[in-house]
C-alpha cells in the first residue's frame, strides 16, 4: 500500500530560506518504514520541497498552484485520484505561507479520519492501522482503525533520516497538471489580530469558607486533584510519590504481583 506525505515550503527560523519542515522530514520516515511512499506538493514550484528526496522519498509529485492561491483543492483533488491508505503531514507549519489547517482541510474534503499527533504507526491486516497518539505529559493512546485515514506527526516521532546526496539526484520529481479551477482557488480570508489574554471569571467563594477557598475562588486556581502535600520529605518518601504520580497518569506500568 502507498503512503503521501504532504510536503510545505517551510521557512527557516533564523536564515528565512526554503526549508523542508522538520515534521515533514519525520513524517517520511515513518511513512517509508511501512513500504512505497511519495511526496505531494501544491506550489509554485518543486524546488522548494526537493530537499525530501534526500531523506527518504524517491519521487514527488508536484502539483503547478500559482502563489498565494489555496493549494486544499489542488491537494484534495490529487489524493481523490491517487486513493491512498494512508496521508501523513506535519502538525503545523513553519514560517511559510502555510496556516497548519491544511491537513484538517483537505480530510475534510475528503471524508476521512485525521489522527492528530501521531508518534508511531504500524499497518495491520486487511487494510487495518494501529497508531500511537501522543496526549501529553507522556501518556499515550493506541488507536486502531480501518480505511484511509490522514495523520498529523508529533515531534516526538522518530527523528528524521540523515541526508543523502545521493538519493536526493535519484529521486524524481513528476509534475502533473491539475484541475484549473482547483489551483485558482483564493485563500480563504483569514483576520489576524494581537494576542491579548482573556479576563478570568471570577465567581464567588461559598458561604462559610476559609481564606483559601477564597484566595482560590478569586484566581480561579482549580481544586486540588486528591494530591498529597510532602513538605520536606524523605528521599524514599518522595520518590514512592513520584511513582505513584507517573503510575497515576499511565507513564508507568503498575508494579508487577508476586507469585504466590
Amino acid at each position: 500500500m502507498t503512503s503521501v506525505v504532504l510536503l510545505s515550503a517551510g521557512r527557516h527560523p533564523v536564515s528565512g530560506a526554503t526549508v523542508l519542515p522538520r515534521l515533514e522530514a519525520q513524517a517520511i520516515r515513518v511513512a517509508t518504514g511501512l513500504g512505497e511512499a511519495v511526496g505531494l506538493h501544491a506550489g509554485p514550484d518543486a524546488d522548494a520541497v526537493a530537499d525530501a528526496l534526500g531523506h527518504g522519498l524517491s519521487r514527488i509529485v508536484h502539483v503547478p498552484v500559482p502563489a498565494g492561491a489555496d493549494p486544499v483543492p489542488a491537494l484534495s483533488a490529487r489524493l481523490a485520484a491517487m486513493a491512498p491508505g494512508l496521508i501523513l503531514a506535519g502538525r503545523r507549519g513553519q514560517g511559510g505561507d502555510e496556516t497548519g489547517t491544511v491537513p484538517y482541510a483537505v480530510a475534510e474534503a475528503l471524508g476521512c479520519l485525521l489522527i492528530p499527533d501521531i508518534v508511531a504507526l504500524a499497518a495491520g491486516d486487511a487494510g487495518a492501522w494501529s497508531l500511537d497518539q501522543t496526549l501529553g505529559r507522556g501518556a499515550r493512546r493506541r488507536v486502531t482503525l480501518r480505511g484511509p485515514v490522514l495523520a498529523t506527526i508529533h515531534p516526538d516521532a522518530p527523528t528524521p533520516l540523515p541526508f543523502a546526496y545521493g538519493q536526493a539526484r535519484r529521486g524524481v520529481i513528476e509534475t502533473v497538471v491539475g484541475d484549473p479551477t482547483a489551483a485558482s482557488a483564493p485563500v480563504p480570508a483569514f483576520e489576524e489580530r494581537p494576542y491579548r489574554r482573556r479576563p478570568k471569571l471570577v465567581k464567588g467563594a461559598p458561604s462559610g469558607s476559609s481564606a483559601a477557598d477564597r484566595l482560590r475562588a478569586a484566581t480561579g486556581e482549580a481544586a486540588s486533584g486528591g494530591g498529597r502535600l510532602l513538605v520536606r520529605p524523605e528521599p524514599d518518601a518522595a520518590a514512592r510519590e513520584i511513582l505513584a504520580h507517573l503510575r497515576r497518569i499511565g507513564v508507568l506500568a503498575p508494579p508487577a504481583r508476586e507469585p504466590r
